[in-house]
């Protein structure tokens, strides 16, 4: 993990750390630090995906899960689903205008995480494509 070398942005704690683009595994280790300052499940819910309401309905012989309807939300369920929207609406004030046209269409948390993963650190077959490569070359360069 890779600090940039000119720290241009002041540490703050009421403000979350910018993704300028650059340094994509420092800015998501300070952005897990700063949401598990803020309320420890909104990392939960960045990881995991947002929370839904359900109860479970008979279907005959069956039990399904079924989405409630927002009359019938608890006050712990509404307060679950307001954290799904902090924890985005934090995702968003830490990314610049030109990430956020990426982002926009994201509906959740997880969905952008998941999204900026990808672009800069790329999906595991390429990830381990890369580990491959920096491998030989370093066995090439001991030989030499």
């Amino acid at each position: 993990m890779a600090a940039p070398l000119n720290l241009e942005e002041g540490k703050s704690s009421t403000r979350p750390p910018h993704f300028k683009g650059h340094f994509y595994s420092w800015w998501k280790v300070r952005m897990h630090d700063y949401l598990m300052a803020e309320d420890n499940e909104l990392w939960d819910i960045v990881l995991d995906g947002p929370f839904v309401p359900t109860i479970e309905e008979k279907d005959g012989e069956k039990t399904i899960l079924v989405q409630k309807p927002r009359q019938k939300y608890e006050e712990a369920d509404r307060k679950k689903i307001e954290n799904g929207f902090k924890a985005k609406t934090l995702l968003v004030y830490g990314i610049g205008p030109d990430k956020y046209n990426r982002l926009s269409a994201c509906e959740s948390a997880k969905e952008i995480l998941d999204c900026l993963k990808t672009a800069h650190e790329g999906i595991e077959q390429v990830k381990e494509s890369k580990i491959d490569m920096l491998t030989s070359r370093y066995e090439n360069f001991k030989m030499k």
